[in-house]
């Protein structure tokens, strides 16, 4: 598995599809700007609404579900990593959010 930091998803984040896979009461606290918002349970009917050109970032709460969209995503032969500390490492380092 691929796990690159806060830090590293932010840089990347304009050129790299990001996925937010977790439930969707959870992203009423908000999400990573532009993210698209994919449960982590539909990720393989839904994985046609990602662009294979570019890499992917996968997002959830901690960091847990990311890590196996991330793995599920590889093996779909796209190029994924998953960010470290999730959305709860994200806000604490008070990066942008959207709220829905």
């Amino acid at each position: 598995m691929s796990e690159i930091s806060t830090g590293e998803a932010e840089e990347r984040r304009n050129f790299a599809t990001i996925v937010d896979v977790r439930e969707t009461a959870e992203t009423a606290t908000g999400m990573i700007p532009g993210a698209l918002h994919i449960p982590l349970g539909q990720l393989g009917d839904r994985i046609g609404e990602i662009d294979p050109g570019r890499p992917v970032i996968t997002v959830c709460a901690s960091g847990n579900r990311s890590a196996r969209a991330a793995d599920d995503l590889r093996v779909a032969g796209l190029r994924a990593d998953t960010m470290a500390g999730g959305m709860s490492a994200w806000t604490a380092e008070g990066r942008p959010v959207d709220q829905s």
